[in-house]
């Protein structure tokens, strides 16, 4: 089993410090909010192998004025190189942050799932599996959704409108009970 089997990050604590590579050379902050926003929504995809990623990608495109609207800057990482992502934005009609180069020990720290490339045709890396994660303007994670497979992610018009509901009602972080 590998060491951080079952080490999953929990709903309520701090989101940890991750600097990511964008493509302009700027390092950023992954769980740090930007464009006036309070609140970062970080989704890690797959990779550029992954069409599922493409297509959902694309979807987070169509709603995130939701996610604006509702306070929530967006940002999107995966494992892949520069080239990789780069090649990736030409299958991707997107106008968020996209970061590169996230590592397995950065991965480990999100408790994402971690799988090998099944082939060199798929990829050349290890890669994370799905991710969402949401940071309040605490800087705690509010809601985390992790998958070990591409088929399951939050439905992003739900998660919307769920976070403009937990917003407008000061609702709590869930599922903290220890």
């Amino acid at each position: 089993m590998p060491s951080n089997y079952g080490q999953r990050i929990q709903a309520g604590v701090k989101f940890p410090d991750i600097n990511v590579q964008m493509l302009n050379g700027d390092i950023k902050s992954l769980g740090t909010p930007d464009n006036g926003h309070d609140w970062k929504l970080v989704v890690v995809y797959r990779g550029q192998h992954c069409p599922i990623c493409t297509k959902y990608l694309n979807q987070l495109e169509t709603v995130k004025s939701s996610f604006a609207d509702a306070g929530v800057d967006i940002i999107a990482v995966s494992g892949d190189s520069k080239e990789q992502l780069e090649s990736h934005l030409e299958k991707l009609d997107i106008d968020f942050p996209v970061a590169y180069g996230l590592t397995v020990e950065q991965m480990n720290t999100l408790g994402l799932y971690i799988s090998e490339p099944r082939s060199e045709k798929e990829t050349d890396h290890p890669f994370a599996e799905p991710g969402v994660f949401v940071v309040n303007a605490d800087g705690e994670i509010q809601i985390v959704d992790i998958s070990n497979a591409p088929f399951a992610r939050p439905e992003l018009e739900a998660l919307a409108n769920g976070l403009a509901f937990i917003r407008k009602n000061d609702y709590p972080i869930r599922g903290t009970h220890r």
